[in-house]
């Protein structure tokens, strides 16, 4: 068995660095949105010519960034999407709930603290881990059937 995953959520953070590193040795593909901050931001003005107004600025780069993201949930097998600790991810809950409503086995990764804010999207959510490892052992289990020593 293989897996197709998509790291979503938060980019301020390199917490997909110890998912990918702990994955080592497992058939599992890995996709993700852009995580240059700044290229996210300013994809849409970038590729599709500058706006005046910041609220456009933003919407392009927004739409454009769907594609990348849209394209990369509806090819995973599973979706990880991780809720910072710093940022507000709206983004976030939308992948959340796009992943879950095309039935992608869906692990959301999140802080302890944000456990009352996240009931919703933890009840769509196969797995809800609080540390990259979690999610580590949530895939070796999946194609292993192997339990973290």
């Amino acid at each position: 068995m293989s897996l197709k995953v998509y790291l979503s959520g938060e980019i301020h953070t390199d917490w997909r660095e110890p998912i990918i590193q702990g994955a080592q040795g497992l058939d599992v593909t890995f996709n993700s949105p852009v995580t240059d901050h700044e290229a996210s931001d300013d994809c849409g003005v970038a590729i599709l010519g500058a706006e005046d107004n910041k609220y456009w600025h933003d919407h392009k780069s927004a739409m454009v960034n769907a594609i990348r993201t849209r394209k990369g949930i509806q090819d995973a097998d599973v979706v990880v999407v991780r809720f910072g600790e710093k940022y507000k991810q709206w983004n976030a809950a939308f992948d959340a709930g796009f992943a879950a409503a095309l039935g992608k086995s869906l692990i959301v990764l999140n802080p302890p603290e944000h456990q009352h804010a996240l009931k919703e999207v933890h009840a769509a959510a196969l797995a809800v881990a609080e540390e990259p490892a979690q999610v580590v052992q949530v895939l070796r289990y999946v194609l292993t059937g192997q339990l973290p020593a």
